[in-house]
């Protein structure tokens, strides 16, 4: 049950009774009176049934049965709209119709430490200490002392005194107090040096495209991508992934409701305009708890220009919320190539058939980007770009061998011509984990892209695969869950982190979060995948097993969905279904690609130990991706014991799997 210091964590969220706050991300939202009352009442029960009669007893003991009616359903609005639930399709309440409510959320609660109580002195002993500071002839006199009104006066004075700094250090917390006080930071010579500035967050709108041509919407998408990462370069900012902004392309919700769904403090809203080579960017800053214009700025360039006319506007933009906030590692960063328009039309191409994520838009992408290099060899971007589509690629639709020398080469050049560019340093950590299986190296990249762009979601995303195959399943959950702070509403992003639940057996997060993904995109088949890799590890094979079909449906029977459907099958005891799999893949691979390592992993299910370490050999030495993931894969669970797993994992320099 609440008590007055609980704290309540489930997801994003934080409550804490002593303060009456409820919190997303850090990020404080509005909620107080009956509606906080309740979630702190639902939070307390979590999982059990809160019926209304409960709450009107303990939250509306004086009023009429109508005003409770009322006002119960007011206040479940308020709150599910802090929490962006929906009713119909509940993450956290669940109605119970004519009865009550359920948070249905996995909830975890704490008691805030309890404050060392101050020493209380007594009168006798403030009067000793006192009447030790007094002359002895003062004190012999026999008359009062006069170092009590003396010490009374200094006690007072320290008082106001520190109740001035108080109410300075509180005012001084407000931009508007500040400026007003010493104005704007940027024209006046006077700052407060010591003053610590918050770290605010903030998301790109997908741009309006105000050209004459509705086929110009890629490159208004293009822009609003390119604006994102190069605001995502200052220190101090928490920029939100454009995957999750584009869920907002066309809607008419309000800045106060995406502020709050998305937990950031500003949002950047505008419009491009081209004609011809000329480029023209309107964009505007809105604060989104009080739904305030706070700046605009229109940008005119022409389009050989434009990512310089995009640094600009990002950097005007950072010191408008926090002033100077580029460090010198970020202007090197954003001293762009003067790119020929060309190249940059054909890179945004790629950009926008790449974000479709489809074997489809992903080969349509390399045309685009490679078409990018031929008009401008020098162009860093579209090298980066280029390794990000094999990369991809190359998991389940081209040879490992071709994809991962194809994107290494592409990171390689890319980072020759821009040391800074971060996608090209994760691009080149993929690499070196999926295909070359160096593990010092893989990490080394992957920390210098998050250095030089920690707003980079995938590359803490990327990461986090990194972590779980060295069996540090712990810091991968938090990569994991930093790529979803950045990336709120990614399917994939909240699928990985399913993932990294399951790595530490917390199965309960891991289905709750796939099903959620799932609520928002029925056929989004990793996340069926990863809630049928929950349920195969607990053994609730049905479960598993129809999760498993569907992705088959969904995929039209890829070799991957039919690997883990005959696994499934093979470890429940059904080796029939399970050969019958295996017979299908090995027809199957004579027309396309099958991964080696998925086929040990049936072997593996029906006890077939010497054709699933054949097939292990095979994916070794065609490095496939998969066997980055050899030492904590629990589908090969049965190899474990073989002297010959043992080889592989020193081969591979892998560490040895933990006890489970």
């Amino acid at each position: 049950m609440a008590t007055p210091s609980s704290i309540f964590r489930f997801e994003p969220f934080e409550v804490r009774t002593s303060a009456q706050e409820l919190c997303k991300y850090g990020t404080k939202i509005k909620l107080r009176g009956q509606p906080f009352q309740i979630l702190v009442f639902l939070l307390s029960r979590a999982g059990e049934v809160v019926t209304r009669e409960e709450l009107r007893q303990k939250l509306w003991p004086a009023d009429t049965f109508v005003d409770f009616e009322h006002g119960l359903n007011t206040s479940i609005k308020k709150l599910r709209a802090a929490l962006c639930d929906s009713a119909a399709t509940p993450r956290y309440i669940e109605t119970l119709p004519r009865l009550g409510y359920r948070f249905i959320a996995v909830v975890q609660i704490t008691v805030e430490p309890a404050p060392a109580p101050p020493r209380v002195e007594h009168v006798a002993e403030v009067r000793e200490r006192t009447l030790d500071t007094v002359p002895v002839a003062e004190r012999e006199s026999g008359n009062p002392p006069r170092v009590a009104w003396r010490w009374t006066r200094v006690a007072a004075l320290s008082t106001v005194v520190v109740l001035s700094i108080v109410l300075v250090l509180n005012l001084a917390r407000t931009r508007e107090w500040v400026f007003a006080l010493f104005g704007s930071t940027r024209n006046n010579s006077v700052a407060v040096a010591s003053a610590k500035v918050p770290l605010r967050s903030i998301v790109v709108l997908p741009l309006l495209n105000l050209s004459s041509e509705a086929s110009e919407e890629y490159f208004a998408d293009g822009v609003t991508d390119e604006l994102t990462t190069d605001l995502a370069q200052f220190a101090g900012l928490r920029v939100i992934s454009r995957t999750s902004a584009v869920h907002y392309k066309g809607t008419g919700k309000t800045a106060p409701e995406i502020g709050r769904e998305l937990g950031v403090d500003d949002l950047i809203e505008g419009t491009v305009q081209r004609s011809g080579n000329h480029i023209r960017i309107r964009v505007q800053l809105i604060d989104s708890t009080r739904d305030r214009h706070l700046w605009a700025r229109s940008y005119d360039r022409e389009l050989n220009d434009v990512l310089d006319l995009q640094s600009a506007a990002a950097r005007d933009i950072a010191e408008e919320i926090e002033g100077k906030v580029a460090s010198p590692q970020s202007e090197v960063q954003m001293a762009n190539h003067h790119v020929e328009p060309e190249a940059y039309e054909s890179y945004l191409k790629g950009r926008y058939f790449w974000n479709k994520r489809t074997e489809g838009g992903l080969k349509k992408s390399i045309e685009y980007f490679q078409l990018a290099i031929d008009q401008d060899p020098k162009f860093a971007a579209a090298y980066a770009g280029l390794a990000d589509t094999y990369s991809i690629l190359g998991s389940d639709v081209l040879p490992p061998q071709q994809a991962s020398s194809q994107a290494h080469v592409a990171a390689s050049k890319a980072l020759d011509l821009d040391p800074n560019i971060a996608e090209g340093h994760a691009e080149l950590g993929l690499v070196e984990f999926y295909y070359d299986w160096d593990w010092k190296g893989s990490e080394r990249e992957f920390k210098r892209a998050i250095e030089l762009n920690p707003n980079y979601a995938t590359a803490h995303q990327w990461y986090s695969y990194f972590l779980s195959a060295m069996g540090r399943f712990s810091e991968a959950l938090e990569e994991a869950k930093r790529a979803q702070q950045l990336d709120p509403l990614s399917l994939s992003i909240d699928t990985t982190l399913a993932g990294r639940y399951r790595d530490l057996r917390q199965y309960g997060q891991s289905t709750d979060l796939s099903r959620r993904v799932l609520e928002l995109d029925a056929n989004f088949a990793p996340a069926h995948t990863a809630l049928g890799a929950a349920y195969e590890e607990q053994g609730i094979w049905p479960e598993a097993i129809n999760e498993y079909k569907k992705v088959t449906v969904i995929s039209g029977d890829s070799p991957p969905a039919l690997a883990s459907l005959g696994c499934a099958y093979g470890r429940a005891g059904n080796a029939n279904e399970a050969r019958k799999i295996i017979a299908r893949l090995l027809k199957t691979s004579s027309g396309r690609y099958v991964s080696a390592f998925d086929m040990a992993a049936v072997y593996a299910s029906v006890g077939d130990l010497d054709r699933a370490f054949g097939s292990l050999e095979k994916a070794y030495s065609a490095r496939e991706s998969q066997m980055a993931f050899l030492s904590v894969t629990r589908r090969l669970d049965p190899l474990r014991t073989d002297r010959r797993f043992a080889n592989l994992l020193r081969r591979m320099s892998l560490p040895l799997p933990a006890s489970s």
